[in-house]
């Protein structure tokens, strides 16, 4: 007979919505508040065993019909982001359910999104715990089951509940999902279940954990079944003084104390006996040391090699007769999870989900990375952006997915930004390549010769030596030093100096007039009242400006037009 495991569930949601105390409440569904030991220690995994379920939420198995045939379910309780949601397993995702907790009161956020946006694109069924309902203004619990405590309250408070409910049901279907209220649902294959709750008062708890079990009985029958080989995911890398324990989940098959396991890495898959092997026990009560821990379960391993090893990295037991193989399927996992372009930013994250879930995330915006790692924002990262200095200016960037900087990575020419939440850090990206792209227009245009259109006043103030007379700006922009010719593609001279309003001014706009100064020529000879004349410039410049035109304004793109007209009639090339 096949051996079936737990599913394994994350919760994720917006910062603050109540992902931590959702976990707490299903806890407390089965440990009194008092209860001598209680939580004792904060890991990675909690294990919610079938008998336990049975006993809490027998009258909601049997209303939903519901037969259960798993042995329970194994929560990822690691604190942190969303991504987690995205924590990885060979060949997929980690997690087989989720919960979304979506504070009924604030509705969608930032992290609501990205949560949604990762689980579609990983195809993990879920639920929605609609959290907080008791901070529903006038909300009362007035029955232990939760479709009689909702038709029960005063009509202003159902109204004011009915009315925060539809516009997460809105916000949901503008994401392509059809959802309504668990209880009114006939077929969870169609709908997204919703159940309103209260991690504070353990309001709909039992519903929640009831809704898991329908999904299982929908999504995941024949998924369950533990092979032989043992594979699992790294969580956590932690050091008690001087031992480093190595938290993770394992996901299929059984794992031994002296067994080999390969983690996979960015470079060669590290591997390493089992020098301890500890798994944690049902409700977050600690780790208990074992010969042999079958899956699914978090474990917590004390390695022979831990040196390097990284949040979210799969891996799996090493044998002598597969340990090329094993070795080859993880490299080709990390391969295939990170892709990265010959041009781009660098891209950090905290854990192989989180990076996964930002390369996403990123690609879905056209942000192209060349290199994505784990870990803190260093200097190495920042000589790697610093080499796409000269190629692409707009390359020069690390972006930093849930990690700290370090102290040290400073430079001024490469700009590093970090946020929590993929969005923003997105946006804050967006709003810099803007601005970037501005400051790269405004040195690029200072180095070449704009644009200009004069026409010569018959205000003549001297001359010859140099020639001092009236000039309209009819486009462009006129600056001191600009070299003018005249509509027969003839050299006039140079301005050597501009006066408006009997002050000296390095350059003036359109529509202004005011004098110039130009040596080498007499008024009246090689420049007459009417004349038109243009700024000259090389072919060089020419096509320059023409690339850039985008930068342009109306007016200068018109006069670039005439002067490509201009030059036409020596040589044919000049165009726009």
């Amino acid at each position: 007979m096949e051996r079936i495991r737990q599913p394994i569930v994350t919760v994720v949601g917006h910062v603050d919505h109540g992902k931590t105390t959702i976990l707490d409440s299903i806890r407390e569904t089965i440990i009194a508040r008092k209860e001598a030991g209680g939580i004792t220690q904060k890991i990675s995994c909690t294990c919610y065993p079938i008998d336990l379920i049975q006993k809490k939420c027998s009258g909601l198995l049997e209303q939903f019909n519901i037969q259960l045939e798993i042995p329970g379910f194994l929560f990822i309780d690691t604190p942190g982001h969303a991504a987690f949601t995205n924590l990885r397993k060979r060949g997929g995702t980690l997690a087989d359910l989720a919960i979304l907790v979506i504070d009924i009161n604030e509705g969608f956020m930032p992290q609501t999104i990205e949560c949604m946006e990762i689980l579609k694109s990983s195809k993990v069924p879920f639920i929605v715990a609609l959290n907080k309902v008791d901070a529903v203004h006038g909300w009362k619990r007035n029955s232990e089951k939760l479709e009689e405590d909702i038709n029960s309250q005063q009509i202003y408070v159902k109204n004011e509940f009915e009315k925060k409910f539809s516009m997460i049901v809105e916000a949901l279907s503008s994401h392509g999902f059809n959802a309504d209220i668990f209880y009114r649902i006939s077929d969870f294959t169609k709908q997204v279940a919703l159940v309103p709750c209260s991690g504070k008062t353990a309001e709909g708890i039992k519903e929640l954990i009831i809704m898991l079990c329908g999904l299982t009985q929908k999504f995941l029958k024949g998924k369950l079944q533990i092979s032989e080989e043992a594979r699992g995911t790294v969580l956590e890398v932690k050091r008690e003084k001087s031992i480093i324990y190595v938290e993770a989940v394992l996901y299929d098959g059984t794992l031994k104390q002296g067994d080999t396991v390969a983690i996979a890495s960015f470079d060669e898959p590290i591997t390493s006996k089992i020098r301890i092997l500890s798994e944690a026990l049902p409700l977050c009560k600690g780790f208990k040391t074992m010969k042999g821990v079958t899956a699914a379960a978090g474990i917590r391993m004390q390695l022979a090699n831990s040196a390097e090893i990284l949040p979210g990295m799969p891996f799996s037991v090493v044998k002598q007769n597969n340990k090329e193989q094993v070795i080859k399927a993880l490299k080709q996992e990390i391969e295939k999870t990170i892709r990265t372009e010959k041009e781009g930013v660098i891209a950090k994250a905290d854990s192989l989900g989180s990076l996964e879930a930002l390369l996403v995330l990123l690609n879905k915006e056209g942000i192209k990375v060349s290199k994505a790692l784990i870990g803190s924002v260093n200097k190495v990262d920042l000589m790697n952006a610093a080499a796409n200095l000269q190629a692409n200016p707009l390359n020069a960037v690390v972006l930093g997915f849930n990690v700290s900087v370090d102290e040290d990575a400073r430079d001024a020419r490469i700009k590093v930004l970090a946020n929590d939440v993929i969005y923003r850090l997105i946006e804050d990206f967006q709003k810099w390549l803007v601005e970037k792209q501005k400051e790269i227009q405004r040195e690029t245009l200072e180095k070449l010769v704009l644009p200009c259109k004069l026409g010569v006043l018959r205000f003549v103030f001297r001359q010859s030596k140099p020639a001092i007379f009236g000039v309209h700006v009819e486009a462009g922009i006129l600056k001191a030093g600009t070299e003018m010719i005249n509509a027969h593609d003839e050299k006039v001279s140079e301005i050597k100096a501009i006066q408006s309003e009997n002050k000296s001014v390095e350059e003036v706009g359109r529509g202004m007039d005011v004098a110039v100064s130009m040596p080498n020529i007499t008024f009246g000879r090689q420049v007459h009242e009417g004349d038109i004349l243009y700024s000259e410039m090389s072919e060089e410049n020419f096509r320059n400006l023409k690339k850039n035109k985008q930068y342009l304004s109306a007016d200068e793109i018109a006069v670039l037009q005439e002067i490509a007209t201009v030059k036409r009639k020596k040589k044919a090339t000049w165009g726009v």
